[in-house]
């Protein structure tokens, strides 16, 4: 059974900056892509940010500049250093990882159970 879990969340002034962890434990043949999203009170869960294993990144327009995603596939762990914080990133923040847990294995979701993130003065 693989488990993801996410840490780094709390509580930041505007401006502020935090950086969120993500480690999966289980059994893992390869990963083929770690990201974050994240779901507001009352809105749709959303992408913010994706590297495949090959380090290619992508990002929301609206954190473009200002997150950074990393990730080490070989440790089953991805991170998301968010700088510049504002009221409008507060929500509960998932890591999602695209994997394989045997070679037979066709590629499916696995999520984790979220951090909130609260922006406010």
């Amino acid at each position: 059974q693989v488990r993801l879990v996410e840490s780094g969340g709390g509580l930041v002034q505007p401006g502020g900056s935090l950086r969120l962890s993500c480690a999966a434990s289980g059994i893992i043949y390869s990963i083929n892509t770690m990201g974050w999203y994240r779901q507001a009170p009352g809105t749709q869960r959303e992408l913010v940010a994706t590297i495949t294993s090959g380090g290619t990144s992508n990002y929301a327009a609206s954190v473009k500049g200002r997150f950074t995603i990393s990730g080490d596939t070989a440790e089953s762990t991805v991170y998301l250093q968010m700088n510049t914080l504002r009221p409008d990133d507060t929500a509960v923040y998932y890591c999602k990882m695209d994997l394989k847990t045997n070679w037979l294995d066709s590629v499916a979701a696995y999520w984790g159970q979220g951090t909130q993130v609260t922006v406010s003065s």
